[in-house]
């Protein structure tokens, strides 16, 4: 899947806007793939996989496109 950078925070955990989707995705620094979470900012399109957890979707494998 694809869709942007909506909101990062200094905890390194942020959040992907998908279009179509209501609710945005929650990933975590320990789900970046080939980037560090001090490289990405706020609106970079990135492709992720998705992953149930415990607390509903996650973007896992996150990479900048």
């Amino acid at each position: 899947m694809t869709g942007t950078i909506k909101k990062l925070t200094d905890k390194g955990f942020g959040f992907i806007s998908v279009e179509g989707e209501e609710k945005d995705l929650f990933f975590h620094s320990k789900g970046l793939s080939g980037v560090s979470y001090d490289e990405l900012r706020e609106g970079d399109n990135v492709s992720f996989e998705v992953e149930e957890s415990p607390k509903g979707k996650n973007a896992v494998n996150v990479q900048r496109v």
